[in-house]
């Protein structure tokens, strides 16, 4: 085994690691009794990274600048972000990607760290969850049932859609059941879930909600609860999207407050783009049809439902890929659409009702409808240049339609605009250096350069004015992991192999793959870069191997992450949540495998736009595009492997040209500092090893 990985940067961050620290010594010794009293009280064991993270998080809330923060696995930032946000004293919003990390927050690390705190803040703080209005059931629809696409009114869902005795009808008998016994309405605390169909038919989105002032169940509204315990909180904890419609949108959903804290930050943009994108189908405007059929103009009605065959005729044989200029007939049938809608949306504002009816719901509902198609086609027609437009083809639009979509070609500048104002700024994560440095994903969340602080600043120096031309200041700190990398991991690099192509057909790949699954006893989880390649490789390897391999998509996430965790034989393959959803510390996991470099598509339409932007400004759009985005992944995917002290291993990459090509090196120092080797024959003396002394596997246990 070698260790020839490119040396991982050393001493200060030149975003200001050694910058002076502008708290007191006495304040800082408080944020230090603070975070020892949390993290007794959570049975945690303190770490000298964490403790860095809480005194530069009380630095940047005491000067107003920003901070990017990396904390790898195991540091404890939870408590170093909300034991300075607490000691504060004013509210903070936490703003995650994941389920799981909020629910750890509400459930575990909040409650005890606010017990903990109690003595020496004399306060208990108050904390709540908040999410958007579709995550709540509504009680409307639950007690009076869902206005009918089909344009019949109000019905009974389980008549209506099969029955009591088909899934779905069972599903929203069991849902208006659970209206009466929930505390929340909040979808998440349903056990067991239910289907996203069954799920739409009792919830609303905001714009097609009544509004509580007009709802007959205002009073006990499930959202309208949530919103006022946030606003009485001290920390509310929301997701990204949330965040992204509350900042970007112009439609505030969040109560005011002077800290904002993002947590898992890597997926910030990608959340982002994803608020900001919106979809044109055909599907989407014939539901709009039937929504608006009873209420609104037959005039109006007849148009769009021309205006819908038109465009789905166009759809059917359109071909996939970038349209950097809307076809003259495509132009027109969104035309269409757009006025059409605009008829429509006219029409049932004079059928508005005073009071609250049945009718009026089905109004909202089409109504709601209506506006976002109206604003879909007005953006398409728009052809603005800061907007990628493109047509996707997939089965879920039936009949091998296709879609027109529109996302922003960056959204670093909405980001710039929007989220750094008057308050401060926390984003953290595990991966936020790549390639041993933080400018990349600082540009992309909309910090730039300049406004980087230098690596010394004097202890007396004054605040920054912060004018609104002025850029945003900002701080990057490393504070490391607790863990020993080079001890505890091996990073293998495949470098033998033939370089991957367009095909997921690799049998050399395989016979690589089926060799170290062999010398590690099983206990490995495969990380493909699409899911053909993933079915491709667990296909066969059932075949060859008396292993268990578990398959993403043939159970729930949850259920095949348990089976994985509870047996040393059994394997999990998979693709992109797996590359960032996993926990699984113990022998359960002891060999990561990544088929390849995750590049982007090259016929990727938003990828290649922003790609070609980068390179038309005089810049590298492959590294700031398509390396960044594999580089991130790969970090993301490495992390699988140490989730603990006691945790060995080894992440092997079966693409050769990890090894070879000339930004290999930016991809391993953009990943934790395991020991790097090329030699096949001592990675699978060492996973053999590993396997042979290995305790039993740690299960995971299913959340009540």
């Amino acid at each position: 085994m070698t260790n020839d990985s490119p040396p991982q940067s050393a001493g200060p961050d030149a975003a200001g690691e050694t910058a002076a620290h502008a708290v007191p010594d006495a304040d800082r010794a408080r944020i230090r009794e603070l975070l020892h009293a949390a993290v007794t009280a959570v049975g945690g064991v303190e770490r000298p990274g964490q403790v860095r993270m809480a005194e530069a998080v009380a630095d940047a809330v005491a000067t107003g600048e920003h901070l990017l923060v990396q904390a790898g696995t195991g540091t404890g930032k939870s408590l170093a972000y909300l034991v300075p946000a607490l000691a504060h004293g004013d509210r903070v919003v936490v703003a995650t990607a994941t389920l799981a990390l909020q629910r750890q927050l509400v459930e575990r690390d909040l409650p005890r760290t606010v017990e903990a705190l109690h003595p020496v803040l004399r306060r208990r703080p108050l904390f709540a969850m908040l999410k958007g209005r579709s995550n709540y059931l509504c009680l409307h629809r639950a007690n009076e049932g869902a206005p009918s696409d089909e344009g019949e009114g109000l019905f009974d869902p389980a008549e209506a859609l099969g029955g009591p005795s088909s899934k779905l009808g069972k599903d929203i008998l069991r849902l208006r059941d659970w209206a009466g016994e929930t505390d929340t309405g909040d979808r998440d605390d349903l056990t067991p879930g239910v289907s996203d169909k069954a799920w739409a038919q009792l919830s609303v989105t905001s714009k097609e909600c009544l509004g509580a002032s007009r709802c007959p169940y205002g009073q006990d509204c499930f959202a309208e609860a949530a919103r006022e315990r946030a606003k009485l909180a001290d920390v509310v904890v929301t997701n990204h999207a949330l965040l992204a419609i509350d900042s970007i949108e112009g439609a505030p959903v969040l109560p005011e407050h002077e800290l904002l804290i993002v947590d898992e930050a890597h997926e910030l943009v990608s959340r982002v783009t994803g608020v900001a994108t919106a979809e044109l189908t055909a599907t989407a405007v014939n539901r709009t049809v039937k929504r608006a059929a009873k209420l609104a103009n037959e005039k109006a009605v007849d148009a769009l439902q021309a205006a819908a065959e038109n465009y789905h005729g166009l759809m059917e044989i359109a071909q996939p890929g970038r349209v950097e200029e809307l076809p003259e007939n495509l132009a027109y049938a969104v035309a269409a659409i757009r006025e059409s809608c605009r008829a429509v949306i006219t029409s049932l504002g004079e059928v508005r009702d005073k009071g609250v009816s049945d009718e009026d719901a089905v109004r909202k509902q089409a109504l709601a409808s209506a506006e976002s198609l109206h604003d879909t086609a007005d953006r398409l027609l728009e052809e603005s240049p800061y907007d990628v437009v493109w047509i996707e083809r997939s089965d879920r639009f039936g009949m091998g339609a296709a879609s027109l979509r529109v996302a922003p070609l960056t959204v670093s500048g909405l980001l710039r605009e929007k989220l750094y104002g008057e308050r401060s700024v926390v984003l953290t994560s595990a991966t936020l250096k790549l390639g041993g440095d933080f400018g990349g994903v600082a540009a992309s969340v909309g910090l730039p350069p300049e406004g980087r602080l230098p690596d010394e600043r004097a202890a007396d120096e004054p605040e920054r004015e912060r004018g609104e031309d002025a850029p945003p200041v900002w701080r990057g700190l490393d504070v490391g992991s607790p863990f020993s990398y080079p001890k505890q991991g091996i990073l293998y690099v495949a470098r033998h192999l033939p370089p991957p192509g367009r095909e997921p057909d690799r049998p050399q790949m395989l016979d690589e793959l089926a060799e170290l699954i062999g010398a590690a006893g099983g206990r490995t989880l495969g990380l493909f870069s699409s899911m053909r390649a993933a079915q491709a490789a667990a296909e066969a390897l059932r075949e060859r191997l008396e292993n268990t391999i578990l398959l993403q998509g043939e159970d729930t996430l949850g259920e095949l992450i348990r089976a994985f965790a509870s047996d040393a034989e059994t394997c999990l393959f998979g693709t992109l949540s797996l590359w960032q959803g996993v926990d699984v510390p113990g022998s359960a996991c002891q060999l990561v495998v990544m088929d390849r470099i995750p590049f982007p598509r090259p016929d990727d339409p938003l990828m290649s736009a922003r790609q070609k932007a980068v390179e038309e400004g005089g810049g590298n759009g492959f590294m700031a595009v398509a390396a960044t985005h594999a580089a991130l992944l790969m970090a993301q995917g490495a992390g699988r492997l140490v989730r603990a002290a006691d945790d060995r291993g080894v992440v092997a990459v079966l693409d050769p040209r990890l090894a070879t090509a000339r930004y290999g090196g930016f991809f391993r120092s953009s990943m934790p500092d395991f020991w790097y080797t090329t030699d096949r024959n001592q990675v699978r003396r060492s996973l053999a090893a590993i396997n042979a002394s290995a305790p039993a596997p740690r299960p995971v246990a299913k959340r009540k």
